[in-house]
């Protein structure tokens, strides 16, 4: 049985970037699931799996178009100070959340501290950057053909 569009998979993988700086590792947990299709991952990571086989490792190269994209200025944001909590230190490079939305919070870098306003930067940290996955197909919970059980 091979990985394809509909399949729920387990992986292992450990990320990393050119420079050989790993910035995460699954192996010391439980492997990743998500089904193949369904946009919960990232497009290249997703894509690189399809095809594989329970057991089957292999490194996939994503380049950022296929990851987290370029940085865009459409993810700066500046907001004034006074919509965002007083009791909070702000400091250049912090990082905190911001709910955007009911249902919609953004993790963002400080970048700016201005005297009314308070400039984030809500682009992905590894955006811009190509990514390189070892990967290794764990499990296939689900293919597509299968029903799944209530």
């Amino acid at each position: 049985m091979t990985a394809q569009d509909g399949s729920t998979v387990k992986i292992h993988y450990c990320g990393k970037l050119a420079t050989g700086e790993v910035f995460d590792d699954s192996r010391s947990g439980e492997p990743l699931q998500f089904t193949i299709g369904a946009n919960q991952v990232i497009a290249g990571f997703e894509n690189g799996i399809k095809g594989m086989k329970i057991g089957e490792k292999k490194e996939l190269f994503i380049p950022c178009e296929d990851a987290y994209g370029q940085p865009s200025d459409d993810y700066i944001l500046e907001l004034p100070k006074k919509n965002l909590p007083e009791d909070l230190e702000y400091n250049i490079g912090g990082m905190m959340q911001l709910q955007l939305a009911p249902e919609l919070n953004v993790t963002v870098e400080i970048i700016q501290i201005n005297e009314d306003s308070i400039v984030f930067d809500a682009n992905h940290k590894l955006a811009g950057l190509d990514l390189i996955f070892e990967v290794e197909l764990v499990d296939i919970v689900k293919s597509n053909n299968e029903q799944e059980v209530s």
